[in-house]
């Protein structure tokens, strides 16, 4: 018998423990609160009090905010209006919202839901609460809603968000009738992934191991223990246990990338609500195994959708998978999982996997358009790639990219034991409502262009707390002052750099992390084949000039020497040691528009040859 099976054998052992600590822990929601706060180490601020400043993410958020507020409510509902044999106005959005909404619909609530409790949008609001009461009426009295478990998965996260972030009364009863009609249609048979069958890398029914996080969010809102059950049947112990004791099992590749990150989100929810140390180290392991070995430099995960082999097939599928990775969906799994490692762990090294998604992956998207066209895959390959919409309208990617942009609120800073966390260098202001007094935060920066952030404090009255603040893996030499005293002491990368002592209206912080420009390897079994990286930001070489090859150094030392900062800020040009004029330059992958061909990945031991 192998380790492999040992593990999941040990760990299946374990399950009736388990168990019981569930049927401790939903007996009501006030034992699951004390016992949640126990594990708790830091917390967002839930979308409440923090503002984007002007800037490219500001940007971005409230440009797709108008795309999806003007998707036309009856076309969003014809399907479901259709179906329900009810007046259907509108024409149905297509692609993969041909027949209906179902790709997209609760997602999109819970988009809605988030951006009305982070910035106050009450058009947002009033749109989600419309589309809701119509989609009611479509519902069969014996809450038939005629989804499988892939959409109504989403549906219970949009119906808990619209609780949770809107205060919108209805949600709950309607998501309650509609879970007893799941829990007594949805067969409990299902296929689990397979690498044997290239058919069954997802699951069937699709994604039925994400179901569990959301439920138990619902438990968690409503005290309903008929929820906590519920989640209880999806739990995906086959998978999970592979990393009961282990960061690298020998047979978890050839899964669905995505929503196999996403299961982990339910077992991190399982351990907040049974208490079950296992599901802890699970995640952690999980976490380890994928960016050891599953994680481009942009924080990408998934070529052709699937988790690869750890044997060099990651460095491998750059030569031909232009589905490099599945990019709003996979930062919107990535954002979700380093939440609740850095809550449960208080971890800063969690932040920079997030971080990096911010900078490489939905913040480096396309917006989506008005008719549906909307970014899904990342080209990393070899010989160049554009960013192109995907073939189809309305993509699953279409509903995690509203979810994401609303994220942004909720990444950037933490708070625990009275004190403050900044976990992300975004412009932004946060009032933060602590027992002794509001204080109000405002950070200014243009990181990852600059290597600086401003955070200026204003509080009624002086109070003592600790700002931490993230010192990312791969930085060196970071240091902070306040009111232009630089703070003795060293900020050591992958931990919260920490600042203590009694604060004043007024008083000026200043952050630098040195933008370390660096070439990564994509694995440890192609190490000359590499992506140019500054700070946390993929740099990518503009693609439309026709000139020799720009041969890549072998070290960081003279890649420093040759790229040259430009007038463009974040952009650098391509100097020559023999002084040669070209007009090569590497810009942020996020600063790549839609069509532009770029290359990221190089292959330094073999550059091609000139061809004039």
């Amino acid at each position: 018998m192998s380790s492999g099976d040992m593990d999941r054998r040990d760990f299946l052992a374990a399950v009736p423990a388990a168990a019981f600590v569930f049927m401790q822990a939903t007996r009501g929601l006030t034992s699951l609160a004390n016992t949640s706060a126990v594990r708790t180490k830091l917390e967002p601020f839930d979308y409440d009090g923090v503002r984007l400043l002007d800037g490219r993410w500001q940007r971005q958020y409230q440009a797709g905010r108008d795309v999806y507020f003007n998707v036309p409510d009856d076309d969003i509902l014809h399907g479901y209006r259709e179906a329900a044999g009810l007046p259907a106005p509108g024409k149905a959005l297509g692609g993969w919202c041909r027949k209906n909404s179902d790709t997209v619909f609760g997602q999109w609530l819970s988009g809605m839901a988030r951006m009305y409790r982070a910035t106050g949008d009450q058009g947002m609001k009033d749109k989600a609460v419309g589309l809701l009461h119509e989609w009611a009426k479509t519902v069969g009295p014996d809450g038939n809603c005629r989804m499988g478990t892939y959409a109504y998965d989403k549906l219970v996260c949009g119906l808990v968000d619209l609780q949770l972030y809107g205060g919108v009364s209805e949600a709950i009863p309607l998501l309650e009738k509609v879970t007893d009609w799941a829990d007594r249609t949805f067969s409990r048979a299902r296929t689990l992934r397979s690498p044997s069958d290239p058919t069954a890398y997802y699951g069937l029914p699709s994604e039925w191991y994400t179901l569990s996080e959301n439920l138990y969010r619902a438990y968690e809102l409503t005290g309903n223990a008929r929820f906590a059950r519920f989640a209880e049947v999806w739990l995906y112990h086959d998978y999970w246990s592979k990393f009961a004791h282990t960061s690298l099992p020998n047979d978890a590749q050839g899964a669905h990338a995505y929503s196999h990150v996403n299961t982990f989100s339910s077992a991190a929810k399982a351990y907040e609500v049974t208490g079950d140390e296992r599901y802890l180290q699970i995640c952690r392991n999980a976490y380890d195994y994928i960016q050891n070995t599953q994680c481009f430099a942009t924080g990408g995960y998934g070529p052709s959708e699937r988790f690869v082999t750890p044997d060099g097939s990651l460095g491998k599928s750059l030569d031909t998978r232009a589905d490099t990775a599945e990019t709003p969906c996979g930062t919107w799994a990535g954002f979700k999982f380093t939440r609740y490692m850095l809550r449960f762990t208080g971890e800063a090294r969690y932040g920079d996997w997030a971080e990096r998604l911010l900078y490489n992956g939905n913040g480096a998207a396309l917006l989506p358009e008005p008719d549906g066209s909307a970014f899904y895959y990342g080209d990393y390959r070899v010989g160049g790639g554009k960013k192109v919409p995907f073939w189809e309208a309305w993509p699953c990617c279409s509903g995690t990219f509203i979810q994401n942009i609303a994220d942004y609120h909720n990444i950037i800073y933490y708070k625990g034991n009275d004190d403050l966390y900044v976990n992300m260098y975004v412009p932004s202001e946060l009032t933060w409502k602590r027992g002794s007094g509001t204080v109000t935060v405002t950070q200014q920066t243009s990181y990852p262009e600059a290597d600086t952030s401003t955070l200026t404090l204003d509080l009624a009255q002086p109070a003592r707390f600790a700002l931490n603040f993230r010192v990312p893996s791969w930085t060196r030499d970071a240091m902070v002052s306040v009111n232009g005293a630089r703070v003795s002491g060293t900020f050591a990368p992958g931990t919260w750099g920490t600042v203590a002592r009694e604060w004043k209206a007024g008083d000026r912080v200043d952050i630098r992390i040195p933008l370390v420009l660096r070439m990564e390897p994509v694995d440890r079994w192609h190490p000359d084949r590499i992506a140019v990286v500054r700070g946390p930001a993929v740099m990518v070489m503009e693609g439309d000039w026709h000139e020799p090859y720009f041969h890549m150094p072998k070290d960081d030392a003279t890649l420093g020497r040759l790229l040259v900062a430009d007038e463009r800020p974040g952009a650098f040009q391509v100097k020559l040691p023999s002084g040669k004029k070209v007009r090569s330059k590497f810009r942020p992958f996020y600063d790549i528009e839609r069509f532009y061909p770029y290359f990221m990945y190089f292959d330094r031991d073999n550059m091609g040859y000139d061809l004039w």
